[in-house]
């Protein structure tokens, strides 16, 4: 019976050691999303366009990004379909990057754009996977003046008819 109560003491120090140290734990909370005029302007030209073209939107996000750090997006792609991918960012930042990466953590794309590109803010490309996998879109830019800026994400998929 000693020997009971003696693990349950330590089993109570325990829990109450490790309760403590995951309250200590910063938490990261998530903002709203971030709403940029210029942006949403550019969203709803590009999203008629493309839906004349014969494509639907499967994702579409605007967030609130940190300048020079990644955004990770993790989208589920199916084999042979054909997938045009967009990013929009803050119009006042220098760099625009888009990296994307297969579920082997293959580098499958990257675009960059300069600020003084035509469509400097805008990152489009077409993508068709090779398999049906989990793959990630990494979306950073760079703005001197402002640490945090919107940016834009969308995904579309083609429809055959």
């Amino acid at each position: 019976m000693f020997a009971t109560l003696s693990k349950l003491k330590y089993l109570l120090v325990g829990f109450t050691l490790f309760g403590k140290i995951c309250v200590a734990q910063p938490m990261v909370k998530q903002t709203a999303a971030c709403e940029n005029s210029m942006i949403l302007k550019q969203v709803d030209s590009l999203k008629a366009e493309f839906q004349k073209q014969g494509f639907i939107v499967v994702k579409e996000a605007s967030m609130p990004m940190e300048s020079e750090y990644e955004i990770p997006v993790v989208v589920p792609l199916r084999e042979g379909t054909w997938y045009r991918v967009i990013f929009i960012g803050d119009i006042t930042s220098r760099l625009y990057e888009v990296r994307m990466y297969d579920w082997n953590e293959r580098q499958v794309v990257y675009q960059k754009k300069m600020w003084g590109d035509v469509d400097g803010n805008i990152i489009n490309y077409d993508y068709i996977p090779k398999f049906t996998e989990y793959h990630m879109i990494k979306p950073v830019q760079v703005n001197k003046k402002n640490k945090n800026v919107c940016g834009y994400i969308m995904m579309f998929k083609k429809v055959i008819k």
